[in-house]
């Protein structure tokens, strides 16, 4: 039996569970039916609670007034007979640790009665606070392994959810999570307090605009895109670099990969039409409002986006959506990869995350309006995110650093590494001519297509920019240097963090211009020397043309902009006193909590490249390399075979010293990977330093040696699924 055998047997299971899946099943209930069918949300609070404690609840969630305990023990009832009408015997705590992902310990809410049954309980103080061992999740030197007790508290700004599964249901609970000392020890915390920073920073600048009146809160709200691929289970379970790292870390690039462009907004196969179905019934039980899906620009390559909705909530959704999609895919004989670069030579995924921000009235603050060049509001917070992305680019940077998005950031389908904003010209000259004192051109309202049986279409303010890593749309700005894999937690508690920054030093100033009794006038005036001083301080950040150039490369080289082109680099900057103190001062994260963050970030990088490089090596020693000898043995003995015959073959013979050659560049290329690996280094930083200086130029290496294999060893013995098969066989 050949190599290639089980790969040849893959591609046959493929076909066969293709043809022999079943039709896609309608729904009985509509999707309007179905959204938040799993979810205690308002509706439900509203018909199980009692008036007093309903307002009370709703105060808390909007508002931010204390919860108190005995409304916890109301809710607590409430919520566990809802859940019990559902099936539910467990209730969970979930939450986001450092580790990136979700995490949960699953309680009964039966107990044992003194007449030997049991009865169902579940009280407030179980709603409010469980205890997880937190000793062995990341926590960059805030605990101990030998200190093991952590604390989750109910986020109850974010509706439980019911979990599904074919043998009973589970209660899930928000939560977030912290260590006994009341250190943050997840993603969440931080973020719920730099939702806290932005809005104590934007109501100050909104009561000094005249505009405060009825707010008394100000959100972010997110709107997040995910980037996907999917591929046949068959193939994905044949490749032991997908099943351990998630990518691909050798396969030659196909004839074929996205040079046509036709898959992008394609028709979408049936198969994967089906397991979108279900992702998006199971996501509309769970209340996330799903809205677009559609083929994305490589060959399997797929995007499901959401609706906005608060940045906790829409972070919770995001975790949601990704488990989700894992857990469906499967049920489809696929795999669903959110590497941020699963295939080398075709797109990546990203996670474009749509940031704005809104009042408790509904007022977006990032809407132009009509006259953007007159609407004081939306000038001055468009301004704080261009002087808050100026000054903290390299923290902003770091915030999406990750191993995935080294191999994305700079490539054809992301943004480069440098951070820039686009405004699109009609905004950039309204800017420009509050700096300069000149009108603003007023640009046409409608888009008229020369046909007269289309209608004509209401125009932007601007275009859109798919290379700017930055970007404003409409009435939001999209950040699309976020990488697939990654929680939207992290990047959003930091542009939260650093717009509430620049929000502080507005409010400063315009306080200091206005003086004590600020007039209308005194108020338009200081708004102007805001956005004036702002605009030449920071405007070098703004870039409305094509970020993939090399001309913006020099260009933003010469304004100063840094280009931090990896993440050892990105990380290693995140670490500054600035940077902490800027954390401290907003009551988002203190010394410690930062500091830990920046360990455990670093520390999975190494781990990440180490594992992933041990991988590539075990693949290229034991995978490839007996295909290649076996294939050069074959290559030797049809040599003899023809020599003995009588003829010469020359080109046999070159086929056997480029094959002889490739392989003892093989062997040597293992050596010198698995010689590195078994180094020693002190200190996460020398050993990242050394990860991007050494293994990773080491992997490259031993990477393009066996895809030049790949392309000469016969088909019938090549053992790995190649791009060609598992991008295109659905």
């Amino acid at each position: 039996m050949s190599l290639g055998t089980a790969r040849h047997d893959a591609i046959l299971s493929v076909i066969r569970w293709r043809s022999e899946s079943p039709a896609i099943n309608y729904l009985e209930k509509s999707a309007e039916q179905l959204f938040g069918e799993n979810v205690f949300n308002e509706e439900q609070t509203r018909k199980r609670l009692p008036k007093d404690i309903f307002r009370r609840l709703q105060r808390t969630i909007n508002v931010g007034e204390p919860l108190s305990p005995e409304i916890a023990d109301v809710v607590a009832s409430a919520m566990k007979e809802w859940a019990i009408e559902r099936g539910a015997t467990h209730y969970t705590h979930w939450f986001h640790p450092l580790t990136g992902l979700t995490a949960e310990k699953h309680d009964s809410f039966i107990s044992p009665s003194s007449n030997g049954r049991a009865i169902m309980e579940f009280s407030g103080s179980a709603l409010i606070q469980g205890e997880p061992d937190a000793s062995s999740f990341p926590s960059g030197g805030i605990r101990a392994t030998f200190e093991a007790r952590g604390y989750t508290a109910w986020d109850c700004t974010s509706p439980a959810f019911i979990r599904e599964n074919p043998n009973g249901t589970v209660l899930c609970i928000p939560t977030a999570f912290a260590s006994w000392t009341g250190e943050a020890l997840d993603k969440k915390t931080p973020l719920l307090r730099s939702e806290d920073a932005l809005s104590v920073q934007s109501l100050r600048v909104l009561s000094l605009l005249g505009d405060g009146s009825g707010i008394s809160r100000v959100y972010t709200t997110v709107g997040a895109e995910q980037e996907y691929f999917l591929i046949d289970s068959h193939f994905y379970f044949s490749r032991p670099d997908l099943v351990t790292c998630g990518r691909t870390l050798l396969g030659a690039r196909p004839p074929k990969g996205q040079q046509l462009e036709d898959h992008y907004f394609g028709a979408i196969p049936q198969r994967v039409l089906a397991c979108m179905l279900e992702v998006e019934r199971d996501l509309y039980r769970l209340g996330v409002p799903v809205k677009t899906r559609h083929n994305e620009v490589a060959p399997g390559q797929y995007e499901i986006a959401p609706t906005f909705e608060r940045a906790n909530i829409a972070a919770d959704h995001q975790m949601l959506t990704m488990s989700t999609l894992d857990r469906v895919a499967r049920k489809y004989g696929m795999h669903c990869l959110l590497h941020e670069k699963p295939f080398a030579g075709v797109n990546g995924s990203g996670k474009h995350t749509n940031w704005s921000m809104s009042t408790n009235t509904g007022v977006n603050l990032l809407e132009p309006g009509d006259t953007p060049h007159d609407n004081m509001v939306f000038l001055v917070f468009l301004c704080a995110v261009i002087a808050a992305v100026d000054q903290y680019a390299p923290l902003i940077r770091a915030s999406i650093a990750s191993p995935g998005n080294d191999h994305r950031l700079g490539a054809n389908e992301a943004p480069p590494a440098i951070l820039s904003i686009f405004l699109g010209d009609q905004l950039t000259e309204a800017l420009q001519s509050i700096v300069t004192g000149k009108s603003a051109s007023k640009r046409a309202a409608t888009l008229k297509l020369g046909v007269t049986t289309l209608p004509h279409l209401p125009r932007h303010f601007g275009d859109r920019n798919r290379t700017s890593p930055f970007a404003f749309t409409g009435n939001k700005f999209e950040f699309r240097a976020v990488g697939a894999s990654s929680s939207i937690a992290w990047p959003v508690t930091v542009l939260n963090t650093v717009v509430a920054d620049s929000l502080s030093r507005i409010a400063d100033e315009l306080t200091e211009e206005t003086g004590k009794q600020p007039t209308p006038a005194k108020v338009r005036d200081a708004v102007a020397k805001v956005v004036k001083r702002i605009y030449n301080e920071h405007g070098r950040i703004i870039f409305n043309g094509d970020n993939y150039s090399q001309a913006w490369q020099d260009e933003a080289a010469s304004r100063g902009l840094p280009n931090i082109r990896n993440s050892v680099d990105a990380l290693t900057g995140m670490h500054s006193k600035e940077y902490i103190a800027l954390f401290d001062r907003h009551g988002v994260l203190n010394k410690r909590e930062f500091e830990s963050r920046y360990h455990i970030k670093l520390e999975r990088y190494n781990t990440t490249l180490a594992i992933e490089a041990a991988t590539l090596a075990s693949m290229a020693r034991t995978v490839i390399l007996p295909a290649a000898l076996r294939y050069q043995c074959e290559v030797a003995e049809a040599i003899a075979a023809t020599e003995a015959a009588g003829r010469q073959c020359e080109h046999e013979s070159q086929l056997l010293d480029e094959v002889v050659s490739l392989v003892t560049e093989l062997r040597n290329r293992i050596r010198e990977l698995e010689a590195m690996l078994a180094r020693e280094h002190k200190g996460v930083e020398a050993h990242g330093q050394a990860i991007r200086d050494e293994i990773i130029p080491a992997m490259a290496a031993l990477r393009q040696c066996c895809d030049r294999l790949e392309s000469v060893v016969a088909d019938d013995l090549w053992p790995l699924p190649t791009y060609r098969e598992m991008l295109f066989i659905k």
